[in-house]
């Protein structure tokens, strides 16, 4: 630590972080002390536990820089808004406010694909509503010679996306789901999608969602929330060529809508419910008839 005057020792301040991130309700709270710890010395969290069982301590400049953090993340501010940094499978992905952050059973939508297309010479993926771009980024970097398109319409979550998509090589633009890439109508082998779903009234429970994730990214308009996924089977349809894939993810309570909706657009075969880590039916998919 380059500032000579120190402060408490790490393990005390971690403890005294912990303690007060649990008393605020944040779900994993020895985790997140860790890693905003780490994020403050630049350093990784394997690193910081070494140091933390040398004895050393925090500077006081350090220090005080923590402290903020960890007050801002007691009021439930993301962990990734603080860092600026979200973890998706393989990647490290730039986010900030404005931007949906990327949760662990997205992956499990992205292995789907994944899977599908792996079977495939040279496959076109498309991601519809890529927000961070942790999807499409995903595909572009686990699919050696696939060719990526994806889609963001929020002036907010779009810088994002061309930061974290950019260095992998991902067709990106910045438009509605509703009627992009019509020159690709027909020709696609994947499309997934992560589109907004939750219905008007269901507010979500946990403070850093409710209150610092983007409505837009959210909410998938009606009482209902399918008008977005409405949007996304009919582009999907539009899109794929016979035999592709569409995948979508969504709330477990809509597993049935979403399975009707792909019964009702008539041009889906081999629908099929997936079940998240957890074994909760986070995403349908369906093959292009």
């Amino acid at each position: 630590m380059s500032d000579k005057c120190f402060g408490q020792p790490l393990a005390e301040v971690l403890a005294e972080a912990t303690a007060t991130l649990a008393a605020a309700g944040v779900p994993s709270p020895a985790v997140d002390a860790e890693l905003l710890a780490a994020h403050v010395l630049n350093t990784s969290r394997g690193r910081l536990k070494s140091l933390q069982m040398m004895g050393e301590s925090f500077s006081v400049a350090d220090d005080a820089a923590y402290g903020r953090l960890v007050a801002r993340r007691a009021t439930r501010v993301p962990l990734q808004h603080l860092t600026g940094v979200a973890y998706f499978r393989y990647l490290e992905l730039a986010v900030g406010p404005g931007v949906f952050v990327p949760r662990p059973e997205t992956e499990t939508v992205v292995q789907i694909a994944v899977d599908f297309a792996r079977e495939l010479p040279a496959p076109r993926l498309v991601d519809l509503g890529t927000g961070s771009g942790a999807i499409a980024g995903s595909l572009a970097h686990e699919l050696a010679g696939a060719e990526v398109h994806a889609v963001e319409l929020s002036d907010l979550a779009f810088p994002y996306a061309q930061r974290n998509l950019a260095p992998l090589g991902v067709h990106l633009i910045q438009g509605d789901m509703r009627d992009a890439f019509a020159e690709l109508d027909g020709t696609c082998d994947v499309v997934v999608s992560n589109p907004p779903y939750i219905p008007a009234n269901a507010v979500p429970r946990e403070p850093e969602a409710r209150e610092h994730d983007p409505q837009m990214a959210l909410y998938g308009g009606g009482d209902d929330g399918m008008v977005m996924p409405r949007a996304a089977e009919r582009s999907a349809a539009r899109l794929l060529r016979p035999g592709g894939l569409f995948v979508m993810e969504h709330a477990e309570v809509q597993a049935p809508q979403m399975a009707a909706l792909f019964e009702e657009g008539g041009v889906w075969s081999n629908i099929q419910t997936h079940r998240d880590l957890t074994g909760r039916d986070r995403s349908t998919s369906g093959i292009r008839r």
